[in-house]
């Protein structure tokens, strides 16, 4: 019976792509002689041509080796093939003679059908090892649980044949490392340096020694190069070989691998080969939704594999829930299953480099998890504060070098969905949480201040990148905004969505601040008159108007009763029930309205003001459309002289005031 590891070292000995490798393993494992090339296919997701295609190219490839398949019938190709790797494998005479021992102390991996979702990884880290002239050193790094280890395990294996010389796995977290490599070549090699000599020279002594041909040297979990790796580097010959596993990034000088989570399909694929195929076609949605939670990692992909398979009735919803109201303290994700070669949950994971942080790394990472599950707009760049800024820049480097942070582009930076959960924990142990909550949900109010009734294209494209964390506070945060920031937060989300026509995205945000601002500030406030008259305005803007009027005149009445008849706002809610009754031709009810705004705004306000000239606009308008020319031009000349003077020829509402009395010249010309 052929194992999956020893055709995978065929595989990389003939070097096969990682497509062919998939085809190659499949085709020839025992339990699978009886399947045909569609079913196989199938399980791999390709075209039947696709799998034929790659099988040719398989043979063609081992027919350097076996020259008897090049003239052989495809079926009688697979039979060939198949007997002189059973041959091979049973140390048969038929094969070719093996090759000599490898040695090697490479830990346990997992079968090689069930690593996926990293083929390309695995060739581009063969790719980087073999281009060096002198001895190769490629670091994998990545965050925690993101599989550097099962890499390097899975590389070592799948290229034995490869390192001749042998290939010595080391731990950096373990005895001194260059104790186990002595002792490695102690017991593989019989290479004994006397005791008394320095271990710089046993050292050499082992590599002046050691077994021909090219070497594998793998330093696991590094977390100092300089004292974990550099004294024990052998000699710089082409033969040798280092392979590092790390989470921390290095300067440029040492080429790495990083490695990231899975893509989503890889992490259905890696899921599907973990857990029993029926359980996930009957819930093939929330297996999805699973694998989105967990951010795609593998570590925690595995772990709720092993709590499934200690629950085989539990659904994949209920497990869902369960993750989603626990997050990272389930026990699904929470514990290493003692079977694991893996000895961490995710959250002991991450814990790990959380220890390498200093405080204010530490307090950075936790106010960046208070940002939404998207790009973050952070910018150091803004802090005016110098220290501030150099203690940011340094944060934002440690997060980096610890894969704990996603750097996207110039001052855009993403969070790991699991990290952000455990940057979160952290927050809440810490006795000014409330404190961090409330100034954070503060700074993200200044930005929702900014957001415009009417944002302009310019607008649009600043605030984008602002609003699902805007979004995140309202959402979660809204019990740290105080009351008089209240509104902002609301209205700016629903402006933001109704200036750009998107009044569905608008509405739930403007029924919110309703909402929101009577059970937080009573019946009896001027900011739930200013929100019942955005949520008006919203419906008129979609043609609602009978919905539109009660609120407007809601809004108007509590102005009136808050801030008496002779106020600015009172103005404002005049105008807009004005502005309703002359969109529906209720023009009589409109006109009254209009005239008191205006008598208002020019009483409380400058002359020159450009809500004076808004309510001119306004009442010019309605006598347009009522065909009084006369009492329409004046008012038309007023606004727009107001409106060049205050706000320049070429602002939107002088353009506005403009093109309204262009047209009104036109239809009034005889």
């Amino acid at each position: 019976m052929l194992s999956a590891d020893f055709l995978a070292n065929e595989a990389a000995t003939h070097s096969l792509s990682p497509e062919q490798t998939a085809a190659f393993v499949e085709r020839l494992k025992t339990e699978n002689s009886g399947k045909s090339e569609a079913k196989l296919a199938s399980e791999l997701n390709i075209g039947a041509a696709a799998f034929k295609k790659r099988m040719t190219e398989v043979y063609d490839k081992f027919a350097q080796s076996y020259p008897e398949l090049a003239n052989s019938e495809s079926r009688g190709k697979l039979e060939k093939l198949r007997a002189c790797l059973t041959a091979k494998y049973n140390g048969g005479q038929d094969a070719h003679p093996t090759i000599k021992e490898i040695h090697q102390n490479i830990p346990p991996a997992v079968p090689f059908d069930k690593f996926v979702g990293r083929e390309a990884e695995l060739q581009n880290l063969h790719q980087q090892l073999q281009t060096f002239q002198e001895v190769a050193i490629v670091a994998v790094a990545g965050m925690g649980g993101v599989g550097k280890t099962e890499l390097a395990t899975q590389y070592a294996k799948q290229h034995l044949e490869n390192y001749q010389g042998g290939v010595c796995w080391l731990s950096a977290q373990g005895i001194d490392v260059g104790s186990q490599i002595l002792i490695f070549a102690e017991l593989k090699f019989k290479l004994i340096a006397p005791d008394d000599w320095e271990l710089a020279d046993r050292l050499r002594y082992c590599w002046q020694n050691w077994q021909q041909g090219e070497v594998l040297l793998v330093f696991d979990n590094v977390t100092e190069y300089k004292k974990q790796v550099q004294p024990y580097l052998p000699p710089q010959l082409p033969r040798f070989k280092v392979l590092l596993t790390t989470r921390q990034k290095f300067d440029r000088t040492l080429p790495q691998l990083s490695l990231g989570v899975l893509k989503p399909l890889a992490a259905m694929k890696l899921l599907k080969s973990l857990v029993d195929r029926e359980r996930l076609k009957s819930e093939p949605w929330v297996a999805r939704e699973i694998c989105k939670f967990l951010g795609y990692l593998p570590l925690a992909l595995e772990l709720v594999r092993r709590y499934l398979d200690t629950m085989p009735d539990l659904s994949l919803e209920t497990l869902r829930k369960r993750l989603e109201k626990k997050r990272l303290e389930h026990e699904a994700i929470a514990k290493a299953n003692p079977l694991m070669r893996y000895e961490y949950g995710v959250a002991e994971a991450f814990a790990l480099s959380w220890e390498q942080l200093d405080e204010n790394a530490q307090r950075l990472g936790c106010w960046l998890s208070l940002y939404a599950l998207a790009d973050i707009p952070f910018s150091v760049e803004a802090i005016e504060d110098d220290e501030k800024q150099e203690l940011n820049e340094k944060a934002i480097g440690d997060l980096l070098k610890l894969h704990l942070l996603q750097r996207q582009s110039k001052g855009i930076y993403r969070l790991h969905p699991l990290i952000r959960q455990f940057f979160q924990m952290k927050l809440d142990e810490l006795s000014n949480a409330d404190e961090v909550k409330t100034a954070f949900v503060a700074q993200i109010v200044e930005v929702a201040k900014q957001i415009p009734e009417q944002p302009n294209r310019e607008d649009i494209f600043n605030l984008t990148p602002h609003i699902p964390h805007l979004a995140e506070v309202a959402t979660h945060l809204s019990q740290y905004l105080s009351d008089e920031d209240l509104i902002w937060l609301f209205t700016g989300l629903g402006w933001f969505y109704q200036g750009q026509g998107l009044y569905q995205q608008a509405e739930p945000w403007l029924q919110q601040c309703e909402k929101v601002t009577k059970n937080s500030l009573g019946l009896e406030h001027p900011h739930v008159a200013a929100s019942l008259n955005n949520l008006a305005g919203l419906y008129e803007s979609t043609g609602r108007y009978s919905e539109a009027e009660p609120l407007y005149q809601q809004a108007l009445e509590l102005a009136k009763r808050l801030l008496g008849d002779n106020h600015p706002h009172v103005a404002t809610s005049l105008n807009n029930l004005a502005a309703l009754y002359s969109s529906t031709g209720r023009y009589s009810e409109a006109e009254p309205l209009y005239q008191q705004a205006l008598e208002l705004r020019k009483r409380l306000l400058e002359g020159n003001h450009p809500h004076v000239a808004t309510s001119l606009n306004n009442l010019a308008l309605l006598y347009k459309f009522t065909g009084r020319y006369s009492e329409a031009e004046p008012m038309y000349q007023q606004a727009l002289a107001i409106c060049e003077h205050t706000l320049g020829v070429g602002h939107p509402d002088t353009m506005r005031v403009r093109e309204n009395y262009a047209i009104f010249l036109r239809k009034a010309s005889p």
